[in-house]
């Protein structure tokens, strides 16, 4: 039944592969912790077609197993299936991927104080694994530590517009205090480590269950069911969609450049939609009956998110390459027959 939309996948990950070196990871003993997850997943498989050794490590409470199906049975790949905060290892590596994290709304918003523990306490432990064995290791932030920005685009020298006691707080918070940890290894231990800011990402594997609650794929599913397309809010605030294979390929080439040692990088697409005009662009690409319905907006929602992204240009000759237009067409075909399995 997805034997088409795995033929997305497949391209998607030759377009990371066509853009990055695949000498650098190959051999290499590499952990992804979140690897499961929708972006971890197309991380570990790229790594994977590099000829590294990769081990993931994911309790998949938002991953998704059918995500990594593909490797289970590749010799070079290992799972173990444990929370990040349980994970223990003796084992070294060369480059370490850390991931983990909950990062839909709906799910941190019901377990904050869970949320907060894997962004400190995890991320800890992490990086003790990171010493012990002298890796690089590349935390993966995101473009919540900015805030509702006041700076647009926003750079990496702004140091956010954070509400420290909302509701989205911890996961804010979190991330920015784990970005805080990993500087602080970095100047006391003279570890290496790379962080990158990922704006919102977009794709297959995005959980078709709209589980994350994110306006991708909440959107798509409603389109596709043709019921309802909620919008919160007038619709009027932006965000800047990047592509998964855009994203990955952005966050390979800062672990693979060494200008980004002890530095922080901003991974997103510049281009600002307006979510309105996502909703509409997502009916029509998908031939959907359904009607725009507007709600409530919820608390501490950003009204414009766009990055800055001269430092990636500079740094790592990055770049987002796949245009809203096509992403959707690709995301919505690999999205029809999940939402309508049943019928099939």
């Amino acid at each position: 039944m997805f034997e088409e939309t795995d033929l997305i996948i497949d391209e998607d990950l030759q377009k990371i592969s066509n853009d990055v070196s695949k000498d650098f990871f190959e051999s290499r003993k590499i952990l992804v912790t979140g690897g499961g997850g929708f972006i971890g997943s197309f991380l570990c498989e790229s790594l994977l077609l590099f000829n590294a050794n990769v081990t993931c490590v994911d309790n998949f409470i938002t991953g998704d197993m059918g995500n990594i199906s593909r490797i289970l049975n590749n010799d070079n790949f290992t799972l173990i299936n444990k929370d990040v905060l349980d994970f223990t290892t003796e084992e070294e590596y060369d480059y370490i991927f850390h991931l983990a994290s909950r990062a839909a709304p709906d799910e941190y918003v019901i377990n904050p104080i869970k949320t907060l523990r894997i962004s400190a306490l995890g991320s800890n432990k992490i990086l003790e694994v990171a010493r012990q064995s002298n890796s690089t290791i590349l935390f993966t932030s995101t473009s919540e530590t900015y805030g509702d920005s006041e700076v647009l685009p926003t750079p990496e020298t702004y140091w956010g517009y954070v509400n420290p006691v909302g509701k989205r707080s911890c996961y804010d918070e979190g991330k920015r205090y784990a970005e805080s940890l990993f500087m602080a290894f970095y100047r006391q231990y003279g570890l290496d480590v790379r962080i990158v800011r990922i704006f919102n990402t977009y794709g297959p594997r995005l959980r078709a269950d709209g589980a994350y609650a994110r306006a991708m794929s909440r959107f798509i599913t409603q389109a596709l069911d043709n019921v309802d397309i909620t919008v919160y809010g007038d619709g009027m605030q932006t965000r800047s969609f990047c592509y998964v294979s855009d994203t990955v390929t952005g966050i390979l080439l800062t672990m693979i450049n060494n200008e980004t040692k002890g530095d922080v990088v901003n991974i997103g697409n510049p281009n600002e939609t307006h979510i309105i005009d996502l909703a509409k662009k997502i009916k029509d690409i998908s031939n959907s009956k359904s009607k725009i319905t507007f709600h409530e907006l919820p608390e501490d929602d950003p009204k414009r998110r766009c990055p800055d992204i001269s430092k990636a240009k500079q740094l790592i000759e990055w770049e987002p390459r796949i245009s809203l237009e096509e992403g959707l067409k690709r995301t919505i075909k690999w999205f029809r027959p999940r939402v309508h399995k049943n019928d099939v």
